[in-house]
């Protein structure tokens, strides 16, 4: 498996990645769908080109519901990303899956509503392969790194997205875990599905921040607050950039060459070009 020349790897995070990468440049993307989340920021990371992109923005002003998605994944592939690292923080439906572990995701259960989850808005029209929102190759790659760093990692695992902003109610939880998921979280749809139509390579990365409300049960924790989400994740950033730092690494000289074909047509309008 060869990378494509120029070929850059995105990754979806806070600007908790940016002190790790060398010569940043902050580029300002137009995109069809409006301006993405915060301008992306270019440099160079663990030996390869890299693009980081805020998925929140710069001060984790848009909640899960709100994010401009397909700008964001629009604005990512304008540059050149053909590979997609999203690391996400998420709530433990199942009590084998304990707070600090990380799970390469496998599956997906929509549980969104109302969100923008496709550029085919017609004329065009193009239904996606989705059997598999995950890319296999690129997933074992990022679990052969965690292993490396010595991390508590799920091979696979059913991530269940939530609307949001709120967090489950127990009944919710517990159904949830009941009917086989394993993670939940906010922000995987649409970032899956829109990855799939620009055929790229996508990867979601999860730190398991608390065990969920439906899971809690008689283990005396009171349900999570989203401070103390952001203060788990914070708490472990370390161990995720060097999750990716070595998961980047080793995509520098091969990439997972198995997700070009389930893209659709050309999009129009053409990509557009950078402003800088």
């Amino acid at each position: 498996m060869t990378a494509p020349a120029g070929a850059l790897v995105g990754i979806l995070g806070g600007s908790g990645f940016y002190s790790l990468a060398e010569g940043l440049r902050s580029v300002e993307i137009d995109t069809p769908y409006g301006p993405p989340a915060a301008a992306l920021r270019l440099g160079r990371f663990a030996g390869r080109d890299v693009a980081f992109l805020a998925r929140h923005g710069e001060d984790h002003e848009y909640p899960a519901h709100r994010v401009p998605y397909r700008a964001n994944l629009w604005a990512l592939r304008s540059v050149g990303v053909s590979t997609l690292l999203a690391p996400f923080s998420c709530g433990s439906l199942q009590r084998h899956i304990a707070p600090g572990d990380f799970v390469v995701c496998d599956q997906i259960v929509d549980r969104t509503q109302g969100r923008s989850q496709t550029y085919y808005d017609g004329p065009e029209t193009h239904h996606v392969t989705f059997a598999d929102p995950y890319c296999s190759a690129l997933r074992g790659a990022a679990v052969e790194a965690a292993r490396a760093e010595g991390i508590s990692v799920h091979d696979g695992g059913t991530v269940v997205v939530i609307q949001g902003p709120r967090f489950s109610t127990r009944a919710e939880s517990a159904w949830f875990g009941a009917l086989g998921g394993d993670i939940v979280n906010m922000t995987q749809v649409p970032e899956a599905p829109l990855a799939a139509e620009l055929g790229m390579c996508f990867a979601g990365i999860a730190l398991v921040t608390d065990y969920d409300a439906g899971v809690i049960g008689d283990t005396g924790a009171e349900p999570v607050s989203h401070e103390q989400v952001l203060a788990v994740f914070n708490q472990n950033l370390a161990r995720v950039r060097r999750l990716i730092g070595r998961l980047v690494g080793d995509l520098a000289a091969a990439r997972p060459a198995c997700c070009g074909d389930r893209a659709g047509p050309p999009l129009s309008p053409d990509i557009p070009a950078q402003r800088r």
